[in-house]
């Protein structure tokens, strides 16, 4: 990025008190797996890095000393650091595979900063991050998704950093945890996971590793601020609630491996951590904007109906009483959206929340993994967003682009939408892609509420103002090899309802 010279920023002298309390220095640069930031508010954000010799060190601990290591850091108000406002220290704990997570109080709103580490004498790559702001400032966001490591090379990730956005929001499937080639016949394999299927910490702690040693996804991160929430690769293809899709053993186990692992390799709070529950719903506000409301499509659900899969026919999922978010989580929201008073509503979340239908010609297949499979309870939502003003939906998960109307009743054209749909494709996952216009267009004639479908990688950017919120759903050729540019391949422009 031409403007934002982090590396050499990082390189100015970093003046810290000193300590005696680590006397074993490191040998080498323990920053491997890059800095990141997350969470803003309107006074602070959290800041993450974690502490690794060797990303791909066997015990899923990057090769680190068993022991707590003091970590410095900075924050300041331009790139040189030669305005530092705040700085400390914190311990990065073997306990916690040395990760690190700063949750800053205290700062001046809608502006921006940078942040650095330094440990042992090494000094980590500088981040831009951001405080949200007080009032109605625009709004300039990315929405990225699915990001499968031997699928391809993570050129997505740069070209959304080179957009420079204010935020990102990530909507699951970060990393996968199959084993090498465990997925790939629609994409071939271009990289190598680290061996074996994830299952005890070490593994998941090795596979974040393996993917946080990416260059392209370090510098997406330290870009700018991130919201993140899991689908279900983080842990386990399809799984739902407390059932394993693959009728693992000790699923409950596994679970608690892959939520710590994941809340150690993220720029999560705190509070997020709450014993077996890895707390993921929450909102963010961007001053009187917008607000994000982000949810947990995975933890709390019921299982599957029909044995899962794309199927016709599955009277299952349409009972009333199939739940998506589960009882807390439905709560949570309603009065999240009821008590908004922002501009506009973001629900961020995880998988197709519009009908689906993906047979050719008569009869209905839907995927019964997406809000297809809890029809009723889609239902129920849509009402919701019926009075919520502003409502739009960001999506992640199906490896395509989509633009699509929520409509109360998908089966009438005439039913009013209550809401617009933008879905990213993945960053990585199913590889290369394809434009193939005939599936398209079949597509689309059996899914009249969709406006657009792309089968190629890419990521959503979104401007957001007081009167309009304007899309982009950017693409690449290929990922197969390195070096592809991004170009829009379709944009749409939603208007703000007047006040009621």
């Amino acid at each position: 990025m031409d403007r934002r010279s982090f590396l050499a920023a990082a390189s100015l002298p970093f003046v810290v008190a000193p300590t005696t309390a680590n006397p074993r220095a490191l040998a080498r640069d323990p920053f491997t797996l890059g800095v990141a930031s997350g969470d803003p508010s309107a006074d602070g954000f959290v800041l993450w890095t974690r502490l690794a010799l060797d990303p791909l060190g066997v015990n899923g601990r990057g090769a680190m000393p068993s022991r707590d290591l003091d970590v410095s850091w900075q924050v300041a108000t331009d790139e040189r650091f030669s305005r530092v406002v705040r700085s400390g220290t914190a311990q990065a704990r073997w306990h916690d595979a040395h990760s690190v997570h700063v949750e800053l109080t205290g700062l001046e709103p809608g502006r921006e900063y940078f942040y650095r580490f330094r440990a042992q004498g090494h000094v980590s790559p500088a981040g831009r991050t951001r405080t949200t702001p007080t009032g109605l400032s625009p709004l300039h966001f990315a929405v990225a998704a699915c990001a499968h490591y031997e699928h391809g090379y993570y050129t997505a990730y740069r070209r959304l950093a080179e957009e420079e956005p204010d935020l990102v929001l990530h909507l699951g499937d970060y990393m996968y945890e199959y084993g090498p080639s465990g997925y790939t016949a629609l994409a071939g394999r271009v990289r190598t996971h680290t061996p074996g299927k994830c299952a005890t910490l070490a593994d998941y702690r090795l596979r974040h590793a393996q993917y946080k040693s990416d260059p392209d996804l370090q510098l997406a991160h330290a870009t700018a601020p991130w919201l993140v929430s899991f689908d279900d690769h983080e842990l386990e293809n399809n799984w739902a609630g407390p059932v394993s899709s693959t009728g693992a053993p000790a699923f409950a186990r596994r679970r608690a491996n892959a939520f710590r692992a994941y809340y150690e390799n993220m720029p999560l709070r705190r509070a997020s951590l709450q014993g077996a529950v890895l707390r993921v719903n929450r909102r963010v506000s961007w001053g009187g904007l917008a607000r994000f409301h982000l949810l947990d499509t995975r933890q709390f659900r019921d299982d599957q109906a029909c044995l899962d899969g794309v199927r016709a026919g599955c009277d299952e999922r349409l009972a009333d009483t199939r739940t998506l978010l589960g009882d807390d989580q439905w709560s949570w929201l309603t009065q999240g959206l009821a008590s908004s008073t922002t501009q506009w509503n973001l629900l961020g979340q995880q998988i197709l929340m519009m009908q689906r239908d993906y047979r050719r010609g008569p009869g209905r297949e839907v995927n019964l993994d997406s809000w297809d499979g809890y029809a009723a309870e889609r239902t129920r939502l849509l009402g919701l967003l019926r009075g919520t003003a502003n409502p739009v939906v960001l999506t992640g998960d199906a490896h395509m682009h989509h633009d699509a109307e929520l409509k109360l009743d998908f089966d009438d054209p005439d039913s009013p939408a209550v809401a617009r749909e933008l879905v990213a494709s993945s960053i990585a996952s199913d590889g290369d892609g394809y434009r193939d216009r005939a599936w398209i267009s079949e597509s689309l004639a059996e899914n009249p509420h969709i406006a657009f479908i792309d089968q190629r990688r890419g990521y959503l950017t979104c401007r957001v103002g007081p009167t309009e919120l304007s899309a982009r759903f950017r693409t690449l050729d290929h990922i197969s090899r390195r070096g592809a540019p991004a170009r829009t391949a379709h944009s749409v422009t939603i208007p703000a309802a007047p006040a009621r």
